[in-house]
């Protein structure tokens, strides 16, 4: 069985492309962090959490950086952010320890919708709604077992800034900077209504079965709403430039195509082609699952006003925005700077110059990879 581009061997003629028990781990790693109890008042028993390592851990524990991968991203950030982890690279192995774990709710072996219950069935519609804030008290438990008291820095894009901007509120103490890259303190009206469209597509597949779909025959699984919702997210990963550029009006049989209902532009293949992708290395409840806490997303809440809460921040702060992005403006990058350096805490904001929209921090690495290490290596 050939293997995913996360080294997972799943296809789409299975029901899920989630890593499952006794598939290659790759270079992932296992701890086990107990139970926990989440913002929901649910306990989630005996969590897993996967990550992936590079470099060592110096003698005082003080260089360690924690990466947080962004929706659909899993810990290998080789993968998916190539060339900024390495020998001599932004995120320096030679000099730094760098660890990024899969978010619990995720389908790459941390717990999640997939994974299997105490009763020995995988939860399915029985997981618990997670949130940003339970992904970081989880990553917290992971630090503690790996002998990490604080994270020289903590970096990540999209929901992985959530992430960064909730390790700075909530353990101000355990972090000496952040990079918080093209996200938000709180998710926009519009970001919710974004992610409730995939949500509804997936949902809306019968195949879906509730979540419950895991027992289903091969090729049975809900491949056609996953496939939809990360059709629609797609859009808003680029920008309106970007798509005329590269697919005009072209359509993928010539202007014959214009005289069938079945006929088809090369944009909506292009869609496709990612739609059936991720089928292949994700699972739908995953989808579900971490899409609902990216929507939750909100700094403040139960800390009163937002300004109190980003008052918890302390240690300096590098945001980054893109002047394309549409799904996470850049006015949302500047309100973080803003609202940190209001307290007198040192915050810097750059723009990435880029018009492939949301996904320039993936793509623009001549501008990102020197823009983090600067920052980075500027922390005593």
């Amino acid at each position: 069985m050939a293997t995913t581009e996360n080294g997972s061997a799943k296809h789409r003629h299975l029901v899920t492309g989630a890593w499952l028990e006794g598939d290659d781990p790759g270079e992932r790693k296992f701890i086990k962090i107990g139970d926990l109890t989440l913002e929901s008042g649910v306990v989630l028993p005996d969590i897993t959490i996967a990550y992936q390592s590079w470099g060592r851990l110096n003698s005082d524990k003080s260089n360690a950086i924690l990466i947080n991968h962004a929706l659909t991203g899993w810990s290998d950030v080789t993968k998916w952010w190539p060339q900024m982890v390495g020998p001599g690279l932004a995120f320096d192995s030679d000099k730094y320890f760098i660890i990024c774990p899969n978010v619990i709710g995720g389908c790459q072996g941390s717990t999640g919708p997939s994974s299997i219950a105490p009763d020995g069935k995988r939860y399915g519609s029985r997981f618990p709604i997670i949130t940003i804030r339970d992904m970081v008290r989880v990553q917290a438990r992971l630090a503690d077992h790996l002998g990490v008291g604080v994270w020289h820095s903590v970096i990540g894009g999209s929901m992985g800034g959530m992430q960064v901007l909730e390790w700075a509120v909530t353990f101000p103490e355990r972090v000496r900077s952040v990079v918080p890259i093209a996200t938000c303190v709180q998710a926009s009206a519009q970001q919710i209504a974004w992610g409730s469209i995939g949500r509804r597509a997936i949902i809306n597949d019968p195949k879906w079965r509730g979540g419950d779909y895991y027992e289903a025959q091969p090729g049975d699984g809900p491949h056609e709403g996953l496939s939809t919702a990360r059709m629609v997210a797609q859009v808003t990963f680029r920008s309106d430039n970007v798509f005329t550029d590269r697919f005009g009006r072209d359509m993928t049989g010539g202007s014959s195509s214009a005289k069938s209902l079945d006929g088809k532009f090369e944009v909506e293949r292009y869609l496709e082609y990612h739609g059936d992708k991720l089928v292949g290395r994700f699972d739908a409840n995953s989808y579900m699952t971490i899409g609902k806490a990216m929507d939750l997303h909100d700094v403040a809440r139960g800390r009163g006003t937002l300004e109190s809460a980003v008052a918890r921040i302390t240690s300096p702060v590098l945001t980054m925005g893109i002047w394309s992005d549409f799904l996470y403006p850049e006015y949302q990058q500047l309100q973080i700077r803003d609202m940190v350096a209001a307290n007198g805490v040192r915050a810097e904001y750059i723009e990435v110059d880029s018009p492939h929209g949301h996904d320039a921090f993936l793509i623009e690495l001549d501008q990102v990879g020197p823009a983090i290490r600067r920052f980075i290596e500027s922390i005593d």
